[in-house]
């Protein structure tokens, strides 16, 4: 063999080595990037980003910007801040599930309302949530098995959002303006009842009742001024009779010309 070609092939193996060594070193990079527990995938055909079982506490930072399924459940998520999804343009599924979620912020699902098509927030710990958080989203959304307040705003919520099908069974009210509506389905509640017509006419009522009391109070105002100003009035007539009359006269000129 001549002397060249040990050369090139000891040159070609360091290069293949190389380069296998950077490739690896550039998966570890971006594997540590990534929260404990966390790793991307490809699931028919759609980039995936898995974080189930992650113990998470919050919703990661470092999720890739071409993600298109995002799973976050059964984690120990308590809340989502506002524009907790902004930097997902491509996200059409969004698993929240089995968190510890009791709050979101309006504004947290901002910028995913074009493309968004799923998601799950069920087996959290929602009790009451205002519908201006859910605008512009087009996406189907489960909230089922969550402690649910049965109120005008979960009424306003549930006009708000397309429920997943087959969900709604699973709104229960573990709270309630009203009593006798815990444990039954919301649905099946706002089918007799209105919760924001009913909130309406409490507010009616009340309104109804202090401007009742500001009135009363100015009648009795005028009651007690009247009745001092005549007591005041027959005891100037007292005094007068009890004057002289030359002296009567006067005080009573006096008192005439003071009226006018």
């Amino acid at each position: 063999m001549p002397p060249l070609e040990p050369f090139l092939l000891r040159s070609t193996t360091m290069w293949l080595l190389l380069q296998s060594v950077l490739l690896l070193a550039s998966c570890l990079r971006s594997a540590a990037a990534f929260p404990k527990g966390c790793y991307p995938s490809e699931e028919e055909g759609l980039k995936t980003f898995r974080c189930s079982n992650a113990r998470l506490t919050e919703v990661p930072k470092d999720i890739p910007n071409d993600t298109n399924k995002l799973y976050l459940d059964s984690n120990r998520i308590p809340f989502l801040p506002r524009d907790a999804f902004r930097d997902l343009p491509l996200l059409l599924e969004l698993d929240l599930s089995h968190n510890a979620i009791a709050g979101v912020e309006s504004g947290a699902f901002r910028g995913l309302g074009d493309h968004l098509h799923s998601l799950d927030l069920s087996s959290n710990r929602l009790v009451s949530v205002s519908k201006d958080a859910f605008s512009n989203l087009k996406a189907k959304v489960n909230l089922s098995n969550n402690p649910w307040l049965c109120d005008c705003r979960l009424q306003e919520l549930i006009r708000t959002v397309e429920l997943v099908a087959g969900s709604s069974g699973g709104i229960v009210c573990d709270s309630s303006v009203q009593e006798e509506h815990v444990g039954k389905a919301f649905l099946q509640v706002i089918a007799d009842t209105d919760f924001c017509n009913m909130y309406k006419k409490t507010t009616d009522i009340a309104m109804l009742v202090t401007m009742f009391g500001w009135f009363a109070m100015v009648i009795s105002y005028l009651v007690y001024y009247v009745r001092q100003n005549q007591e005041d009035a027959r005891r100037h007539l007292e005094y007068l009779k009890s004057l002289p009359s030359k002296q009567r006269r006067s005080e009573e000129s006096s008192t005439i010309s003071t009226v006018v």
